[in-house]
Formats: C-alpha cells, sequence, structure tokens
C-alpha cells in the first residue's frame, strides 16, 4: 500500500502504526504520530490499523536553543 509519511510517498506492508515504525527503523520513545490529522495514542500503535492513502505524521522532539 501506499502511505504519505512526513509529507513523502511511501510504499509498505506495514498493517499498523507499531509495524510501520519498526519497518522505518523508529524507536518507538519519544514519538508523537497523527493519522490523517488525528493523534493517535501510544497505547493504541499495535493496533491502529492503516489503510491505503493514509497520512501519516511522526514527530520527534528535537533540542535547540
Amino acid at each position: 500500500m501506499i502511505l504519505i509519511v512526513n509529507g513523502e510517498r511511501t510504499e509498505t506492508s506495514a498493517a499498523t502504526l507499531a509495524v510501520l515504525l519498526d519497518e522505518l527503523e523508529f524507536e518507538h520513545r519519544h514519538l508523537a504520530i497523527a493519522v490523517n490529522h488525528e493523534v493517535v495514542p501510544r497505547r493504541a500503535w499495535a493496533e491502529a490499523a492503516l489503510k491505503d492513502g493514509d497520512e501519516v505524521e511522526i514527530i520527534t522532539p528535537r533540542q535547540g536553543g
């Protein structure tokens, strides 16, 4: 299926957010995720089903000064 991940077209076979994170090699700590502009709580990542065309934003914290 094709997803839009952080604004980029991404082909994946991941059925859930948790699998997508593993596939993209993101550590599961310190992330916020939204699917189609709706924040998905961490506790729901393993069950959050993805479908073709979904827009996924994976946000990681940054420090700066």
